[in-house]
């Protein structure tokens, strides 16, 4: 009688944690430590236009290791926890068929929960129908954009914020591109990772106080940079306000700064605290989703990363193959 061989497990290493918090550095060491590739998870960085707001890596980290889904989409697309969860399960495909261990790296918890939990089998929608709902929106105004789409799909519209842009024109395209609507998508069964798919994840936050820190110093490195050569090119591509891109943190700052409504030092203000308010709310989504185990909330050192290395080496020596 023939031995039946254990099935296949294909291990992926997740390194998450909240803005400027060191979470790329910390992918970067590991990826160079295991042969791995870092795959993007911040629905900021997909974005071509947005290097330095969005903080890419550079060409030097680039050089040290391969990275993936960085820079990949145009401005004018949307990019879904969908969208995001297809490109990244092709990148760790690819990964697992040439050895490589795949990192995914990010803050984007949606993003993170689709790869690891599963996602609501939507296809995608074309961007021809996007934009013809992010038209028929600015025509009509919010509430009264809202009050048709209640009418058509009371179910979704019965969880949604009218004067949420993003998901009330998400819901809509929705309803637009696939004649059902969001709720009744969210009753089917879940696309879920395969069982072969072993996770292991590690949630970089520093203590508040250094992360804070990190924040204000970071848009000053931007500002050094080229921040705002970026938002000058971003604006002449006439993006619609609704866009993504455009949401990202310092765009709206810059761009008042760039039409004379304030002054740099008070864009700077704005965008910085801003930057504290979205790394908060990230502090505390992934409080919620991650364990006491998998949270590093201390800061980073040579002894830190020296631990991190071997739980990874123990991950990937106890994980079947």
């Amino acid at each position: 009688m023939s031995a039946v061989s254990a099935p296949p497990f294909h291990p992926v290493l997740i390194v998450a944690g909240p803005t400027a918090s060191g979470k790329s550095a910390l992918a970067l060491d590991m990826a160079e430590a295991f042969d791995g590739v870092v795959i993007n998870a911040d629905s900021m960085q997909v974005y071509k236009e947005l290097r330095v707001l969005s903080a890419r890596p550079d060409d030097g980290e680039i050089a040290r290791a391969p990275h993936r889904l960085y820079g990949v989409l145009s401005g004018r697309e949307a990019c879904s926890a969908g969208k995001w969860r297809g490109m990244a399960m092709a990148e760790i495909a690819e990964c697992h068929a040439t050895g490589k261990l795949p990192i995914i790296t990010g803050g984007t918890g949606m993003y993170l929960n689709a790869l690891t939990q599963g996602i609501a089998p939507i296809p995608d929608i074309p961007a021809d129908i996007r934009d013809q709902v992010t038209a028929e929106l600015e025509k009509a105004g919010h509430q009264a954009f809202f009050d048709d789409f209640a009418k058509r799909d009371p179910d979704t519209a019965a969880n949604l914020d009218p004067s949420n842009t993003q998901r009330l024109i998400r819901a809509a395209e929705v309803l637009a591109g696939t004649g059902r609507g969001l709720a009744a998508w969210h009753r089917d069964p879940m696309v879920t990772p395969p069982a072969s798919m072993v996770f292991k994840k590690l949630c970089y936050m520093p203590p508040r106080d250094i992360l804070y820190d990190r924040c204000n110093r970071r848009f000053d490195l931007m500002i050094e940079q080229g921040a705002i050569e970026e938002v000058r090119g971003l604006l002449a591509e006439n993006l619609p306000e609704s866009a993504p891109v455009m949401k990202a943190v310092g765009v709206r700052e810059i761009a008042a700064y760039l039409a004379g409504e304030m002054d740099l030092p008070a864009a700077k203000e704005k965008s910085q605290r801003e930057t504290r308010r979205y790394a908060k709310r990230q502090l505390t989504w992934f409080r919620h989703q991650m364990t006491d185990k998998e949270i590093i909330d201390t800061q980073y050192s040579e002894s830190l990363a020296d631990k991190l290395r071997n739980d990874i080496h123990q991950f990937l020596l106890t994980t079947p193959k």
